[in-house]
């Protein structure tokens, strides 16, 4: 019998926190587990620093303009991807790493990392949004009609 697959959607604000990875490395142990780490703030953040003018964020996301934004945006989650991945290494804990982007026909996507979960819930045994405290309630009630969904915050 095969080992049973979780999907974690983590927050980029989250993603280096010792309880995250705490927690990662105990569902290591019974599934194979697949993380998708976001990074919005950080986007924000770096947007606003340049001067880019940023739309109202949608039901799926953030739309970006151009292929320049979509690569600094993509930028940024890579390089989350790449920490998260040496922290999980150091450690010996056994995920993959992956982002919110898709390439199609070399055509960037970015997907809400939401919308993300949703798109690969059929595939997963279980899955799990680890998000911060004042978003909780807010992510419980979106996911509420998906039971596969657990709902973590953490500190």
């Amino acid at each position: 019998m095969s080992r049973k697959s979780a999907f974690v959607k983590v927050s980029g604000d989250l993603y280096k926190s010792k309880e995250f990875i705490e927690k990662i490395a105990e569902l290591s142990q019974k599934y194979f587990v697949v993380i998708c780490v976001g990074g919005g703030t950080q986007i924000n953040k770096i947007f606003e620093k340049k001067g880019i003018k940023q739309k109202p964020h949608g039901p799926l996301g953030r739309e970006l303009d151009n292929f320049e934004d979509k690569q600094k945006a993509r930028d940024i989650l890579e390089k989350n991807q790449v920490e998260l991945q040496d922290i999980l290494a150091k450690k010996r804990i056994p995920a993959t790493v992956i982002i919110p982007v898709l390439d199609i026909g070399t055509v960037l996507c970015h997907v809400n990392g939401d919308q993300f979960l949703i798109t690969v819930y059929l595939g997963y045994d279980v899955l799990f949004v680890v998000t911060t405290h004042d978003r909780l309630e807010q992510k419980k009630k979106h996911f509420a009609h998906l039971p596969k969904i657990k709902v973590i915050a953490l500190k």
